[in-house]
């Protein structure tokens, strides 16, 4: 059976698929009212946002989408898993949907993702909701200078596809005070069933390495959104993704409120998703 591994109890929602350049899509669109666009980083999928959806559908038309490389999306051994083409992906969804007045939700690379998105098409956004994520090059930072050594490793491309490592360990390794389950963290591997379905993870390592210019472009042409009405929520305890990105996200966006939430990790939409829910309703109204 397809997805056998799937906990249909933690992830009790109808299927979607949708052909992008012949390859199959998929997605969630539960409730109804106001539309949520949730936008997933690496290694995760939609299923990390389950819990924050089921508390907001009820009142609010919530899409989540899975990369075409990740969750229940085809994984194609060879593809575009450029971060632009994931944009291009996520655009093609909003017009077919026709989703309008959008409230977008992003986290990690759904960052540059779906803000480059709102970029290209800000008549679209209504809101937008930032989970611990960048917009800009980190290549004069000294952190990232010493985590960029480490992805040009020539030992990480064999992590990545034969030992499963960004999920493995990467991924828990991220969290705060209240750490992943077993039982969740299965959820989180075994979309990665192969080495051949591993390409879109280790495609985004790439993307750090070679994108930093063109997320410094998307930083220096924000204005079409600088003024949207901005929600920063912020796992104040995330070892890469800190508060330095929390302050310059501020900096940069002038109609921005700030939630912390301290002792959380990276993932504050698995960590602490009652929280993240509330705050997300409170200010989309």
């Amino acid at each position: 059976m397809a997805n056998e591994w799937l906990d249909r109890n933690e992830y009790p929602f109808r299927s979607h698929f949708m052909d992008i350049s012949g390859q199959q899509l998929h997605y969630i669109d539960e409730g109804s009212g106001q539309t949520l666009l949730f936008v997933h980083g690496t290694p995760s999928w939609s299923f990390d946002f389950r819990n924050v959806i089921q508390k907001l559908r009820g009142k609010y038309r919530c899409v989540a989408i899975d990369h075409i490389g990740f969750g229940l999306s085809d994984k194609p051994r060879v593809y575009d898993y450029s971060t632009t083409n994931h944009r291009a992906t996520l655009l093609q969804l909003v017009r077919k949907l026709q989703l309008r007045d959008v409230t977008l939700v992003v986290h990690d690379f759904g960052g540059p993702i779906g803000l480059s998105a709102a970029i290209e098409e800000p008549e679209l956004v209504k809101n937008i909701v930032v989970l611990n994520s960048w917009l800009w090059s980190s290549k004069e930072d000294p952190d990232d200078i010493r985590f960029s050594k480490m992805l040009r490793s020539p030992l990480l491309p064999f992590l990545y596809k034969y030992l499963n490592f960004s999920p493995r360990f990467v991924l828990p390794a991220a969290f705060g005070d209240r750490k992943l389950h077993p039982r969740l963290l299965k959820q989180y591997t075994k979309p990665f069933a192969s080495s051949g379905e591993r390409m879109g993870a280790l495609a985004f390592v790439y993307s750090l390495l070679h994108d930093q210019d063109w997320f410094e472009t998307l930083w220096n042409s924000r204005q079409p959104i600088a003024d949207k009405r901005v929600l920063l929520i912020w796992g104040m305890k995330d070892p890469v993704i800190g508060k330095n990105y929390l302050k310059r996200f501020a900096e940069g966006f002038r109609n921005h409120e700030i939630r912390e939430l301290d002792g959380c990790g990276h993932f504050p939409q698995e960590e602490r998703a009652e929280e993240v829910a509330a705050y997300i309703s409170g200010f989309a109204g």
